[in-house]
């Protein structure tokens, strides 16, 4: 095993035991460290062996998580373009676990083109079920560079009262550690032009998780049932509900993403997190049936 590159199709074998196994999608935007080994890929690349030496009929997919914010900044850092950083990074990360002989069925990348119809089929789905609204938000604007800043793409003074870190970013202070809004911030600016940027509405598509509340409470309910989550998840999952659960944006004022498939919303893109987890979905597709 090893030779990601040559992905064979597999396909469940009634009666065996048939085993998906997934690793946390690395970033793109940095070389993998020894760390990022042994904390990510290894103990499932060992898993995935054990499970082969008894027989099991397993699938071990992964691959680069390319869309977002951080893959802008660092195609500013490198005077590049995402699409360029995502090449260079992927091709590094694919010779990095073969180096390590990390034995995956299957590598892929959010970026590919299947990715992108997957994502807006599910969001079409969830579009025809009423499952998504539409509410404005405040967020910085930069004039000078006509464009909504991100999180990662405003820093100023952090708000915290005995903290004023004057290099805190616009989604957590590393000083005091604090999560921030990006308008919370005092004196904000543009991390690329430098300039101060001003609060403008801006509308977003929200995926509205109080509505999927009894599918989803029946559906970990099963899962209890069934021993397939650990303790640890069911009881984590059980806070998150008894706090309430709340609407989702699921949209960015960003280039590099999923387009969204709407007229009105042709300037987004998705949010990284609602695209990123369909890519354990595809490749589980891909391996099993050759094609979607």
């Amino acid at each position: 095993m090893g030779d990601f590159d040559r992905p064979v199709p597999k396909l469940p074998i009634p009666g065996k035991r048939n085993i998906l196994i997934t690793s946390a999608l690395p970033y793109v935007n940095n070389v993998p460290h020894l760390g990022n080994i042994i904390g990510c890929v290894l103990s499932a690349d060992v898993f995935a062996r054990y499970c082969r030496l008894r027989g099991y009929n397993a699938i071990y997919i992964c691959g680069t998580d390319e869309y977002g914010t951080a893959t802008e900044t660092k195609a500013m850092e490198e005077n590049s373009t995402p699409r360029q950083i995502c090449d260079k990074y992927h091709a590094i990360h694919r010779e990095v676990y073969k180096w390590f002989n990390i034995s995956f069925d299957e590598f892929g990348r959010t970026s590919s083109p299947q990715q992108t119809e997957v994502c807006q089929a599910i969001f079409k789905t969830l579009l025809d079920n009423n499952w998504l609204s539409e509410n404005t938000m405040k967020q910085l604007y930069c004039d000078t560079c006509e464009k909504f800043l991100a999180d990662r793409l405003v820093e100023g003074n952090c708000p915290t009262e005995g903290c004023n870190y004057d290099s805190a970013r616009g989604d957590q202070c590393e000083n005091c550690g604090k999560l921030l809004n990006p308008t919370e911030l005092i004196n904000p600016r543009c991390k690329q032009c430098k300039n101060t940027p001003r609060i403008r509405d801006t509308n977003h598509l929200f995926l509205e998780l109080p509505l999927l509340k009894d599918k989803l409470v029946s559906y970990i309910e099963s899962m209890s049932v069934a021993g397939s989550w650990s303790q640890n998840a069911i009881q984590t999952t059980n806070a998150w509900l008894k706090e309430g659960l709340k609407q989702r944006c699921i949209t960015r004022d960003l280039k590099w993403g999923v387009p969204v498939p709407l007229d009105e919303f042709k300037d987004k893109v998705f949010y990284v997190w609602f695209d990123a987890p369909i890519g354990y979905v595809l490749w589980e597709k891909t391996m099993y049936h050759s094609t979607l």
